[in-house]
Parts: C-alpha cells; sequence; structure tokens
C-alpha cells in the first residue's frame, strides 16, 4: 500500500513521460513546410516576372502585397508582406531558420497552434513597425521566425520539468536568436527589413506561445501567466491599430 502511493506522488523515470515522448508526424507538421513553399514560390515567380536575381533583390516595391506606410489601409499588406524578400539570401536565411526552429515545434504542439503563434508574429512585425518605424516599407517572414524562436522560450518556460537538458535548450534558443539577429544587423542594412519588426514579432511569440502552447503539466498557480500574456498581446495590439486609424 504504502509503496503504491509512493508511486503515485512520487513517480520515477520509469512511469515519468518526457517532453520528447510527445513528439510524433501524425498528423503530420504540415504548415511550415506550406508556408516555406509559398514564400519560395513567390520569390519565384518575382525573380521571373523582374528578370533579376542577386543577394538584395530584386525587392518588388510595387507589388500589392509589400508593406508601405502610404497604403496601411489595405489592411492585408499587415500579413501578406511575409510572401516577398529583398534577396535570396534573406530568403534563404528566413526559410532555414524557421524550418529549423518551426517543425520541432509543430510536431509537440501541431500544425494550428504554431500556425497562430506565426501569423501573429508576421501580424506583429508589420504593426510594431507602423507605429515605431513609421516610414518603412517592410518585406519579409522575420516576424514570424522570430515568433517561432520566442515560441521556444514559452515552451520551455511551460514545460521545463518535462524536458531532458531543459538548460541547453534555454541557452540553444539564445545563441540562435542571436545568430539571427547579428545575422541581418550585419547584411541589411537600408534594406526593406526592419529591426522593429524582429523584436515586436519575438514579442508575440513568447505571449501567444505561452496562451496557446500546450502545458503538460497544468499547474493551477501558474494561470496568472496566461493572463498576463493575453494581456499585454491585446494591448499591444490595440494601441498598435488605433495609433495606424488616428495617424493615417
Amino acid at each position: 500500500m504504502v509503496n503504491l502511493i509512493a508511486e503515485e506522488f512520487f513517480p520515477d523515470d520509469r512511469n515519468r513521460k518526457y517532453y520528447a515522448d510527445n513528439y510524433t508526424c501524425c498528423p503530420p507538421p504540415l504548415f511550415v513546410v506550406i508556408i516555406t513553399l509559398i514564400e519560395l514560390g513567390f520569390f519565384t515567380f518575382y525573380t521571373v516576372s523582374l528578370g533579376e536575381v542577386n543577394a538584395s533583390g530584386p525587392v518588388p516595391i510595387d507589388s500589392l502585397f509589400i508593406y508601405r506606410p502610404d497604403k496601411r489601409f489595405e489592411i492585408w499588406r499587415f500579413l501578406f508582406y511575409m510572401v516577398l524578400h529583398a534577396g535570396w539570401i534573406h530568403l534563404i536565411f528566413n526559410l532555414m531558420v524557421q524550418v529549423m526552429v518551426g517543425l520541432p515545434l509543430e510536431m509537440v504542439h501541431g500544425s494550428t497552434r504554431i500556425g497562430a503563434v506565426y501569423m501573429a508574429g508576421v501580424l506583429a512585425g508589420s504593426l510594431g513597425t507602423s507605429v515605431f518605424d513609421s516610414d518603412v516599407y517592410l518585406v519579409g517572414a522575420s516576424g514570424g521566425v522570430y515568433a517561432l524562436l520566442a515560441a521556444h522560450l514559452s515552451n520551455i518556460l511551460l514545460n521545463y520539468n518535462h524536458m531532458e537538458f531543459g538548460i541547453a535548450r534555454l541557452i540553444g534558443i539564445f545563441l540562435i536568436g542571436f545568430a539571427v539577429y547579428d545575422r541581418y544587423a550585419s547584411h541589411h542594412n537600408g534594406a526593406p527589413v526592419s529591426y522593429v519588426a524582429h523584436l515586436t514579432g519575438a514579442l508575440a511569440g513568447l505571449t501567444i506561445g505561452l496562451l496557446v502552447l500546450k502545458n503538460f503539466e497544468q499547474k493551477l498557480n501558474e494561470q496568472w501567466i496566461w493572463w498576463v500574456a493575453l494581456g499585454v498581446y491585446a494591448a499591444c495590439t490595440m494601441f498598435a491599430v488605433l495609433f495606424n486609424l488616428f495617424n493615417y
């Protein structure tokens, strides 16, 4: 009897379910694959249409999808700028990072949750740019990429006790994030790539990640984090929307 009680409240490693046990390809992780193919397809289309390709171009300034401050009321631009990129280096780097960091998350949390995180980052990137970098044209999926990076941090905060090598995961996320930032800071001066979009995309990934990613522990004393994350994202989004409405 004593042994049964001990196993219930203090399970050993044989009975413990680790985070890694939740990886699955059924259903397949389709969102990251599909969005990557879409972005690659748009870049190919504009490369063929404009008849040129180089490390920093072509940039389709007249595209219906590019975010432009003078066309802010064409609201689809706040999302669809993600399908355009400032050259093949910008494209390949974004696609490589989002596949590398997005697929592991999607295999655990599913396409719907990861899609929500990614699109929230894209939207936050353009809204943040419209407020803090208001004269900038914007292309690229960097807001979504940074959201996926920050969602890994949310995932660690939610499921740390179920993870093996949780500290190593946390250090790895910071190293990758710094590498991504350093790569953009070094190679995209003057290009329509906003660092504000990176920061606001990361904030969206952190907050939306805390809202929608699976929490395998479900501790009641951590529910306040859910409400804080919801409040931060909702307040920032509402402020940015109102700013654009009243400062057109």
